[in-house]
């Protein structure tokens, strides 16, 4: 770590991964100094800095072995004194004349602890400044089934036996598996066995098996569910404006209810018809793999030690599926399509072998392409918090000419169409024309990705490229505005490309002094979403200025100080 990378964490203030120790000499001990890190690493880690007060004001430490401060004694230090052992990386770093030292703590998956038996986690009081807590035994255990240290389906259900076990299920299990054919043994397998190479039942040391909590989980009687596992609960709410029709709870094992949230959902959902040549098509409200992939990553990836239950819920304007706990270790909003990262690798390989997920781990990647095929505004993860995942599919008009002109590419080809393509043409139906950039931040791919793709798309036909350069943009071709009874609107695009708009706007903010989203939208012919696209590549472009927020904001010709940014 260097002078810089320290000024800037200084500069940036105490938080939940950067701490500031006073180092004067008795002022911060070996004890103190092992606590505090132990406290960093069971939280998100962080850099502990010595020799910085509160205030921000570097004054230094005093050397802390004999005439001088040594930090690989330091790493040992901490390394000798936590359980299990914490690898540090410490610098002495010069910042104006003071010497600070900048501990870098990892954030470790299993909870840490002192020698002494200190357990304590990072947290923020009310007024926002970090603090260190007590971690008390529950929350530990969330701490690591939360972080992928342990799977909580392998946990065993203390004084649990075979008996606690439902046989029908245990039929439901090899029902399934058996229409699936995603498990050609497991219908042979008796009970006991099928549990064994599920990994859901221990050998005692009596030598009696003995199920886990993943087993009562799948195969649990009500009272073994109730018992062992009261935070497991499923509803199902149906509502009509703001009537509630249906509103229903249940404590069923995971795959039965898997299957009653599924049917409940099935009788529900809506069709509008496609004509195809002499078919007819159905699209539903909801395609049934986002459904089944939805409710099952709600029963396999949700927090079993957090309170709440998972909730199916579905309203005039969408479908939801919530569940308790944030997403799992390493899934993000901006790779939910390339990062599949089980809570439970024990429940997820059940549902895979019941048939009920997508075996391969891509099922989010198919439930996106299931909405774009039928015309239709993908999942919303956003409203995801740390504490609950929230699934969010619109129930808007489908786009019947765009699934029409899909299913005709995938009856000409013989095979699906690419996600990366149904997002782009979805992305270009709606914006009309978007730059390499603007792609990849849509889809969250890096350029190379987009650019490769993109190019193979033009050889395809599906879209066309207009300029070159960093002015390179792209649009949808004239095959497919045809193929949608589009021609016009091809014509308007080809007509009004981004280069001209951004000249219809500059000339506008040149006589009028401002532009709103509203009057590009009008000025350039284009959707107020796209207008708000033009405005912001050109603002970031520097050639002009947002001010204002919300309905008061509007664009301004650059100032000299924009300018010189």
């Amino acid at each position: 770590m260097d002078a810089e990378t320290v000024r800037g964490l200084i500069t940036g203030g105490e938080s939940l991964t950067t701490e500031f120790k006073r180092g004067a000499s008795g002022k911060f001990n070996d004890t103190e100094l092992v606590e505090t890190v132990v406290c960093m690493a069971n939280g998100d880690g962080g850099v502990l800095l010595i020799g910085v007060e509160d205030d921000g004001r570097a004054t230094g430490t005093a050397p802390r072995h004999g005439e001088t401060t040594d930090p690989r004694r330091i790493d040992a230090l901490i390394a000798g004194r936590t359980v299990p052992l914490l690898q540090t990386r410490t610098t002495i770093v010069d910042l104006d004349g003071h010497a600070i030292i900048a501990v870098e703590v990892p954030k470790s998956p299993r909870v840490v602890g002192t020698r002494s038996g200190m357990y304590v986690r990072r947290s923020l009081k009310l007024d926002g400044t970090p603090q260190c807590l007590p971690f008390p035994a529950y929350e530990m255990l969330a701490h690591e089934i939360d972080r992928g240290a342990l799977d909580f389906a392998a946990l065993p259900a203390r004084g649990a036996a075979m008996s606690d076990l439902a046989p029908s299920e245990f039929t439901r299990f090899r029902r399934m598996a058996r229409a699936a054919g995603s498990d050609p043994v497991i219908p042979d397998m008796s009970d006991l066995d099928i549990c064994r190479a599920l990994g859901v039942v221990r050998t005692a040391d009596d030598g009696v098996d003995r199920p886990t909590l993943g087993a009562v989980l799948l195969f649990g009687t009500p009272d073994a569910i109730a018992l062992h596992i009261p935070n497991h609960e499923a509803a199902f709410q149906l509502f009509d404006g703001m009537s509630v029709e249906v509103n229903s709870f249940t404590r069923a094992p995971l795959l039965a209810a898997a299957e009653d949230l599924y049917q409940r959902v099935s009788s529900w959902n809506r069709e509008e018809e496609l004509e195809f040549g002499m078919l007819r098509v159905a699209i539903p409200s909801v395609p049934p793999t986002v459904v089944r992939e939805s409710i099952a990553n709600a029963l396999v990836h949700r927090d079993y030690t957090a309170l709440g239950p998972i909730r199916v819920a579905i309203n005039d304007d969408s479908f939801e599926v919530t569940s308790p706990g944030g997403f799992p270790p390493g899934v993000r909003l901006n790779n939910l399509l390339t990062v599949s990262q089980p809570r439970s690798p024990i429940l997820a390989d059940a549902f895979r072998r019941a048939g009920m997920v997508e075996r391969s781990g891509r099922g989010i990647s198919l439930m996106y392409a299931a909405m774009l095929r039928l015309g239709r505004d993908t999942p919303d993860y956003s409203q995801s918090t740390d504490r609950m995942v929230r699934t969010v599919v619109p129930l808007g008009r489908a786009d019947i000419p765009l699934a029409r002109f899909v299913l005709q590419q995938e009856q000409k080809a013989g095979r699906p169409m690419r996600l990366f393509d149904l997002q782009v043409l979805h992305e270009l139906r709606a914006q009309t024309s978007l730059s390499t950039g603007d792609i990849a931040e849509q889809l969250h791919r890096t350029i190379g990705e987009i650019r490769t793709g993109l190019g193979r798309m033009v050889e395809e036909g599906l879209i066309e490229q207009r300029g070159a350069g960093r002015g390179r943009s792209y649009h949808l071709s004239a095959a497919v505005f045809r193929a949608m009874d589009k021609s016009p609107a091809y014509v308007r695009v080809r007509g009004t490309d981004a280069i001209q708009q951004e000249r219809m706007v500059l000339q506008y903010v040149e006589s009028f002094g401002s532009i709103t989203r509203a009057q590009a939208s009008e000025l350039c012919m284009i959707t107020p979403q796209q207008a708000s696209t033009l405005l912001r590549r050109m603002s970031r472009a520097g050639k002009l200025t947002l001010v204002g927020e919300r309905k008061s904001a509007r664009y301004v010709p650059p100032t000299d100080t924009d300018s010189n940014h």
